[in-house]
């Protein structure tokens, strides 16, 4: 191995080394996987890319009859086989884009979403080698793509929509657009995996963005949790008022 290879591999693992320290800190383990709202998972796959850490992404089928076109992380709904939100998350990439489980580096999981659907969405955090090729499954994902993860909070076109849900719970929606010279295209990144990509880079960076978050950056993992717990407080409110 050339003196330049060596060097490459050794900052590359000093890259993954320092972020690994900081994921597990920020595992949530199974501490959400009781409640009772139907699960699904998603995986955060990062890898090491040009000396920084990207994330890679997916772009949903047109042919999907929910949200077709959107960019999201390979992910989908929990069934009976999975033993846990991990199994979950490593076989739908499978399924999505060829990402064999094995080749996934599985870190953490960290605090969950709550999808349009009501459903619990835990972010499973994983490393992939930089020479992964994706083999889209074309019935589900139409593109792939990869985002330095610094754009999260730092971005170059960046604006916030306040949103409101179906069971009041108010909050502002990060919305991303990323200028792919590879595939000279522009991908919107918003919604849940905007805020998923977000987290991830507060939690590895310790660095305050460029633009607002509903975090203390102080205190980020009580913070988060607090704010999922009254995202969950109200849909259950509104359960129970509906009965």
């Amino acid at each position: 191995m050339a003196a330049a290879e060596r060097q490459d591999e050794a900052e590359r693992s000093s890259i993954k080394e320092a972020a690994r320290a900081r994921l597990r800190r920020h595992d949530v383990g199974g501490r959400f996987s009781g409640l009772p709202l139907p699960k699904a998972s998603v995986l955060l796959p990062l890898m090491v890319r040009g000396g920084e850490l990207c994330l890679l992404l997916t772009v949903r089928s047109m042919q999907l009859r929910s949200s077709p076109g959107e960019v999201c992380f390979p992910g989908g709904k929990s069934e009976a086989e999975d033993k846990d939100e991990i199994d979950t998350a490593l076989r739908e990439a499978k399924e999505e884009v060829g990402l064999q489980p094995e080749e996934v580096e599985v870190i953490c999981r960290l605090v969950p979403g709550i999808d349009k659907r009501n459903h619990l969405v835990t972010p499973v955090v994983g490393f992939i080698e930089d020479t992964f090729q994706a083999t889209p499954n074309p019935d589900e994902v139409s593109d792939v793509f990869v985002v330095p993860l610094e754009y999260f909070i730092k971005p170059l076109n960046y604006m916030t929509l306040p949103y409101k849900t179906s069971s009041g719970h108010s909050g502002r929606m990060h919305c991303f657009t990323y200028d792919d010279h590879e595939h000279k295209m522009s991908f919107k990144i918003w919604g849940l995996t905007a805020h998923f990509a977000v987290f991830l880079a507060l939690v590895i960076f310790g660095r305050r963005p460029t633009f607002e978050v509903d975090y203390d950056l102080d205190n980020l993992i009580s913070s988060a949790v607090q704010n999922f717990m009254n995202l969950y407080a109200s849909i259950y409110e509104r359960k129970k008022s509906n009965l």
